[in-house]
């Protein structure tokens, strides 16, 4: 939905369209193998499995199904993990992009203070509330991203050309040189 770009543009690569072959990497990973993975072990499952469960229990029954009892405590403690590296991940994010705007430390301390509420909150609320909030904050911020992609796709593309063009020259390691693209030279901060 958008929140790997902050941590792909912290990255430190000698060219940009490195690092945008790694965050399709992880695209491809996360969406294909997982979340494939997790749809075919559920339909290959479905004649087995109670038909009144949905969401994680459905997952941790089909699971179950195929590999045994151990499947039950492996999605319990994989969803541990995720849950807990969401939170930690989605916190850095927050905070290094305050960080950008800010170098002040009381807007760091109101974020802490409510990342900690959030938390609590999501921990007391209804499930399904939660979600439907979490559905929502996710559809503004991939509307967000599609809007920055319509805005800098023609320059990615550029990008990724000028690396394409390298390798084709036999360049091992390309590497990005801001005066390659003079209309927008003055903007770029890191070449």
């Amino acid at each position: 939905m958008g929140s790997a770009p902050n941590a792909a543009a912290t990255a430190h690569v000698t060219h940009p369209a490195k690092q945008g072959f790694i965050q399709a990497l992880g695209v491809f990973t996360d969406t294909l193998l997982i979340c494939s993975c997790t749809a075919f072990i559920i339909l290959f499952s479905k004649d087995s499995v109670d038909s009144s469960l949905d969401g994680i229990q459905l997952t941790q029954a089909a699971l179950t199904n195929e590999v045994g009892g151990i499947g039950t405590v492996y999605v319990a403690i994989a969803t541990l993990f995720f849950a807990y590296s969401s939170i930690l991940g989605n916190y850095y994010y927050g905070e290094a992009n305050i960080r950008f705007f800010t170098s002040r430390q009381w807007p760091v301390f109101v974020y802490r203070l409510l990342v900690v509420g959030m938390v609590m909150f999501g921990s007391l609320a209804s499930l399904n509330l939660v979600w439907s909030l979490a559905d929502v904050t996710m559809a503004l911020m991939a509307l967000c991203n599609l809007v920055a992609i319509l805005l800098l796709g023609k320059y990615a593309f550029r990008l990724l050309d000028d690396y394409l063009d390298q390798k084709r020259r036999g360049i091992k390691s390309p590497v990005f040189r801001k005066e390659s693209m003079k209309d927008i030279e003055q903007d770029l901060e890191c070449w």
